[in-house]
C-alpha cells in the first residue's frame, strides 16, 4: 500500500518503482548527487569521492568493470583529489581548522584510491605523522578542532569513538597491527571498552576496529553484544551509520557461524529502505559507511548466473514487467506509478537477486520550531531547537525563492547576542540555505534576509522555509511563508546589514 502523509496537496505526489539487479547500481548512476544537500565543508565535499573507491573495488572484485565505468569514476577521483591536496597546509594537518577524524577520512581515502589515480604519498604520510603528534601516553588520539556531529560525541567515550576511527583508518591502509602507533591505539580501545558499552554508536564502530586488528575475541564479544541490544536504542538517522560498522564488522573478518550471510542479508535490506532515490542516504558520513558495507556485501554474495523477472500490479490495471539477467543488472530500471496513493503488489520470479524499491513518504521529527515573517524587503525567520540534545549539530535554514526574486547573501544578519561567525548563508540556484553551527537547545534565534523583486508579481504563493539538521536530517521543521505586500513580494531569509525594527524578545 503506497499511502501519503497528510500534509500532501492533492494531486501533486509523483512516485515510481525501481529495479536494479546490483545493490549499488543506483549509486553508480548518481555519484555526482548522491545528497540532495548543500556542500562546502571537507567532508561534505568528500561523499563525491570515497563511494568511487567503493564501486570500483566491487567492480573489479566482480569482474564487471568496464571502460566507461572506470573512466567516468575515474574523472571523479582526479578531480577531488586535486582540490583536496589544494588544502593540505604546511603543517601537515589537512584542511584549516579541521579534526584530526577528518584528516583520517582523507587519508584512508586517498590511500583507497591510490590504484586507480596518482596521489602523492608525502600527502599520506604527512597525514599519518600528524596524527601520531596527537597520541596520548595512554594510547588515544585526543580530539583536535570542532565536531559538529554531536551523534559521535560522549563525555569521556569522544577520545575512544574517534581513536576507533582513526584505528580502522590506519588499518584499512594496510597499517601493520604490529605498528606502533596502532599497538597503542589497541591498547587504548580495549581500557575503554567496559565504559563504552551504553554507547551503541561507539560500540559498532568498536567491532569493526576490532575486527580489522584481527582480535576476534573482542570481534565476537561486540557483535553479540549489539546482537542483543538491535531495536532498543533509538538514534534517528544515526543508525545507518551504526549499522553499517557491524554489517562491516561481520564481513571484513572470518566468518561467524551464528552470524551468517543470512543474518547479514536482513541488515542490507533495512539500509537499502533507508536509501534515498539517488542511492545515498540523509548525510555525508552516514553514506560514505554504508555504500563501503553494501559494496562489501554485494562483493560477498555476488553471483554471475541466473536472472529474474520482476512484476509490478495494481489495482487499477498496471502490469508492468522487469528483466534483470547478467547483460543489465547494472542497468537501472524506473517505472512511473499512476496511483498515488495505491495498492500495488510486487513479484519477483528467478535465480538471481534483484532490489525493488518505491521511495516511501519522507519521515521526520518536528524538532524545530520555526515561524517566518516578510515584509516588501526583508524576511525574519525565528527558530529554535527542541529535542533531547542540549546542542544540535550543523543546522541548514533552507528557503525556496520565489518567482522573479533574488537575495542578496553578502552579509547575514543574526540577532542580538549571536555570535555571527557561527553562521553563513550562500545561495545555490533557486534556494537560499543559511548554516549555523550548533545551537542550543530551547535558545531561539534569529535570521533575516533581503529580498529584491526582479519584476513585479500579483499573488504569489507562499514561500517554503525548512529547517533541519544537518547530520540528521529526520530532524526538521517546515513552515509556509507569507509576504505582506499588495504586490505580494517574496518572503526569504538572507541577509541585510541588520533588523532595524525587529526585537528578537518579540512573538511574531
Amino acid at each position: 500500500m503506497l499511502t501519503l502523509l497528510p500534509m500532501f496537496v492533492a494531486g501533486s505526489a509523483r512516485a515510481s518503482v525501481s529495479v536494479l539487479g546490483d545493490l549499488m547500481g543506483r549509486a553508480m548512476k548518481n555519484l555526482d548527487r548522491l545528497l540532495a544537500m548543500p556542500y562546502g565543508c571537507g567532508e561534505q565535499n568528500m561523499v563525491l569521492f570515497a563511494p568511487n573507491i567503493f564501486i570500483l573495488n566491487y567492480l573489479k572484485s566482480t569482474s564487471q568493470l568496464t571502460p566507461e565505468i572506470l573512466d567516468r569514476a575515474t574523472r571523479f577521483l582526479e578531480s577531488g583529489e586535486q582540490t583536496k591536496s589544494l588544502n593540505f597546509l604546511s603543517s601537515t594537518k589537512y584542511s584549516f581548522e579541521q579534526l584530526n577524524r577528518l584528516t583520517a577520512f582523507v587519508m584512508k581515502s586517498f590511500g583507497g584510491a591510490r590504484p586507480y589515480i596518482f596521489v602523492d604519498a608525502k600527502h599520506i604520510a604527512d597525514a599519518r605523522s600528524w596524527l601520531s603528534k596527537h597520541q596520548r601516553p595512554d594510547g588515544c588520539i585526543s580530539s583536535v578542532g570542532k565536531l559538529f556531529h554531536n551523534g559521535m560525541k560522549g563525555g569521556v567515550g569522544d577520545d575512544v569513538s574517534l581513536t576507533a576511527y582513526i584505528t580502522a583508518a590506519l588499518l584499512e591502509l594496510d597499517v601493520s597491527v604490529t605498528d606502533p602507533v596502532v599497538q597503542r591505539c589497541l591498547g587504548c580501545l580495549k581500557e575503554g571498552v567496559p565504559g563504552q558499552m551504553d554507547n551503541l554508536y561507539t560500540v559498532a564502530l568498536l567491532s569493526y576496529t576490532f575486527t580489522l586488528s584481527g582480535d576476534e575475541e573482542m570481534r565476537s564479544k561486540l557483535i553479540t553484544y549489539l546482537h542483543t541490544k538491535s531495536n532498543t536504542q533509538a538514534l534517528d538517522s544515526l543508525e545507518v551509520e551504526m549499522t553499517s560498522y557491524v554489517l562491516l564488522a561481520l564481513l571484513s573478518g572470518p566468518a561467524m557461524p551464528e552470524f551468517g550471510l543470512d543474518y547479514s542479508s536482513g541488515i542490507v535490506r533495512w539500509l537499502t529502505n533507508q536509501q534515498n532515490p539517488y542511492g545515498g542516504f540523509s548525510s555525508t558520513q552516514d553514506t560514505v559507511v554504508a555504500l563501503q558495507a553494501l559494496a562489501k556485501y554485494g562483493a560477498a554474495t555476488y553471483s554471475p548466473e541466473g536472472s529474474t523477472t520482476v512484476t509490478v500490479k495494481s489495482l487499477g490495471g498496471l502490469n508492468k514487467e522487469f528483466t534483470v539477467d547478467q547483460s543489465n543488472r547494472l542497468l537501472y530500471q524506473e517505472e512511473r506509478l499512476s496511483e498515488v496513493p495505491g495498492e500495488y503488489t510486487v513479484t519477483a520470479q528467478g535465480q538471481s537477486c534483484v532490489l525493488a524499491q518505491v521511495p516511501s513518504p519522507w519521515r521526520h521529527q518536528q524538532l524545530f520550531t520555526l515561524l517566518s515573517v516578510c515584509s516588501s524587503k526583508l524576511c525574519f525567520t525565528r527558530f529554535q531547537f527542541m529535542g533531547r540534545r542540549e546542542e544540535t549539530n550543523m543546522v541548514i535554514i533552507n528557503i525556496k525563492l520565489l518567482r522573479h526574486a533574488c537575495a542578496d547573501v553578502r552579509a547575514l544578519s543574526v540577532s542580538p547576542g549571536s555570535l555571527t561567525r557561527h553562521a553563513a548563508c550562500e545561495q545555490m540556484g533557486t534556494r537560499v540555505f543559511v548554516l549555523c553551527f550548533q545551537l542550543k537547545k530551547d535558545e531561539p534565534k534569529i535570521y533575516s534576509v533581503t529580498v529584491e523583486e526582479e519584476l513585479p508579481v500579483r499573488n504569489l504563493k507562499p514561500a517554503v522555509v525548512k529547517v533541519y539538521d544537518y547530520y540528521q536530517t529526520s530532524k526538521s521543521s517546515a513552515h509556509f511563508a507569507y509576504a505582506k505586500t499588495t504586490v505580494e513580494s517574496v518572503c526569504v531569509c538572507v541577509c541585510p546589514p541588520r533588523a532595524p525594527f525587529f526585537h528578537p524578545n518579540s512573538k511574531t
